[in-house]
């Protein structure tokens, strides 16, 4: 839901990118939410809920997503704002809960910020997960299951106590091996400088 993180994912790929030793290298997404008590509302615009979240007008709104927007479009992303569901992100984390016990994690976040931010999809209905699922290989019966039986919610709750525990407060931040982190969506060269120290660290040992 958050507009930097997937811009942050970009960049961040990038730096993993330049690593020789990538294959040692593994990504793990946490789950948290900026706005748990956001309610799902696919006939309210965007920049209606921005402006009243933020308490400014429609077009202040506007000319904010449409900044960021365009820091999008330089990492090589599509953003259409004007298309995008208010929906509460809680069964998206369900859902890449169930993608990781099959290694397929980092496809589903890319598919759910693709379904978001490019295509407009509501990513709180179980229909367009069990589809966003299909599509990067995952049993629809057994995903469907999984979100009607409330599975992988305590998962999502972990997660999001854990980050409250480290401190916190706002996304996207990237925790490397458990002693540095990088908070926003930085430049490829910071994530790569944490990256490189980190790995160099762990592998001494």
């Amino acid at each position: 839901m958050c507009p930097f993180c997937y811009i942050g994912k970009r960049k961040f790929e990038k730096a993993l990118a330049q690593l020789p030793d990538q294959d040692n290298i593994q990504v793990v997404w946490k789950s948290y939410q900026l706005a748990p008590d956001m309610v799902t509302d696919p006939n309210l615009n965007i920049h209606q809920y921005l402006a009243e979240h933020k308490g400014m007008s429609v077009n202040a709104a506007k000319a904010l997503n449409d900044q960021v927007t365009q820091l999008a479009a330089e990492v090589g992303l599509v953003y259409n704002f004007d298309q995008s569901v208010v929906a509460n992100s809680f069964h998206a984390h369900r859902f890449t809960h169930f993608a990781k016990q099959y290694d397929k994690q980092l496809e589903a976040e890319e598919k759910l910020f693709q379904a978001y931010f490019t295509e407009g999809k509501n990513i709180d209905d179980y229909a367009t997960l069990v589809q966003l699922g299909t599509e990067i290989g995952l049993d629809a019966e057994l995903l469907h299951l999984a979100l009607t039986n409330g599975s992988y919610a305590d998962d999502v709750r972990s997660d999001i106590y854990e980050a409250q525990q480290i401190g916190v407060r706002g996304v996207p931040f990237f925790v490397i091996d458990r002693k540095y982190a990088v908070s926003g969506a930085q430049e490829s060269a910071t994530f790569q400088q944490a990256l490189e120290k980190a790995y160099a660290e762990w592998s001494d040992h």
